[in-house]
């Protein structure tokens, strides 16, 4: 159950009446386990001044409008456990999170002239991830499912097709490890990710990997690197064999956030020295128009794997629009 702090908040001069009623509301956020504010309740008692503190009865519920009237009805629960099961199914909550960046771009314009497409077109993205089990092996460990969803739609063609969507839900883990300032290796993750654009015939592509991360953190900078295996598929079903010559086994994400401001460089190379094919991607997020959950994004990308139907094609692309996580 979500709850939300109400802003409304309430200034009382303590004299010895106040004293004794603020003991009271102290010991009541006491029991109910909230000693932050009870804390602050008997410092300012013990230095005798003014002091505002959040009213007991201000904290609002956030739920569907429709729930309120039928959880009044209920018949008492005493047990904890069932309470809260109930809750969960009347408020049908799933606790589903931002994953990888939430954005849309109206303009994603291709350098070249391609025979397929206009050069301008709609990009976007999706991105979410749930929690399924957390320190089930007692290494503090999460494991999730992940599903990522990007498209390219040619918004400004006569009819507006989808030119392509490329699908890629994931199970994957997270271990922290080290200590706080210890170590610059901050985390692992390890997953199985498949890849595929849902189409036919000459025009399907998918392919399925292992995966392992790390994360390390030099102040503001997080360097991801990874790299990955790709799972063997029939050769008479394999409809893209040679993706790895073109995006290789790995990639390496540098993060440096400044202020209100996110940089992110994403690079990968397939490591030849004949036929070397790298991709590299450049996003800045910054602030939009004063929105807390709202940002001015541009995505600079150019090489090999723009999307799997271009995996072997080399594209220089300008993104310009919006991103709702970072």
């Amino acid at each position: 159950m979500k709850k939300l702090l109400l802003l409304p908040l309430f200034c009382l001069l303590l004299n010895a009446q106040d004293k004794e009623e603020l003991l009271k509301q102290a010991q009541e956020y006491e029991k109910k386990q909230d000693y932050k504010n009870a804390m602050l309740i008997y410092k300012k008692i013990a230095e005798n001044k003014t002091i505002e503190f959040p009213e007991e009865e201000a904290i609002a519920i956030v739920e569907k409008p429709e729930i309120k009237p039928i959880k009044k009805n209920l018949n008492t629960i005493e047990d904890k456990e069932t309470k809260s099961t109930i809750e969960q199914i009347l408020e049908s909550s799933f606790d589903i999170y931002p994953y990888q960046e939430n954005y849309f771009f109206p303009i994603s314009y291709d350098t070249k002239s391609r025979d397929d497409r206009k050069r301008n077109e709609t990009k976007f993205q999706l991105s979410i991830k749930k929690p399924i089990i957390h320190d089930f092996f007692g290494l503090d460990e999460t494991f999730y499912f992940g599903y990522t969803q990007t498209s390219w739609w040619q918004l400004y063609h006569d009819s507006s097709p989808f030119r392509e969507t490329n699908y890629k839900p994931e199970v994957f883990v997270t271990i922290p490890y080290g200590k706080k300032d210890k170590t610059a290796l901050k985390a692992f993750k390890a997953g199985f990710l498949h890849e595929s654009n849902g189409q036919s015939e000459e025009k399907s592509r998918s392919w399925n990997r292992i995966y392992l991360e790390s994360f390390f953190q030099y102040e503001n900078l997080f360097i991801v690197p990874r790299v990955w295996y790709r799972i063997k598929e029939d050769k008479n079903s394999d409809d893209n064999h040679d993706i790895q010559d073109y995006l290789g086994y790995g990639d390496v994400t540098f993060v440096y956030p400044y202020k209100e401001h996110t940089f992110k460089l994403l690079f990968r190379n397939n490591l030849k020295s004949n036929n070397n094919r790298s991709y590299g991607q450049l996003d800045w997020t910054f602030p939009f128009f004063g929105s807390k959950n709202t940002f001015g994004h541009i995505q600079l990308s150019s090489g090999y794997g723009d999307s799997l139907i271009d995996y072997n094609e080399d594209i220089t692309r300008i993104n310009f629009g919006i991103s709702l996580s970072r």
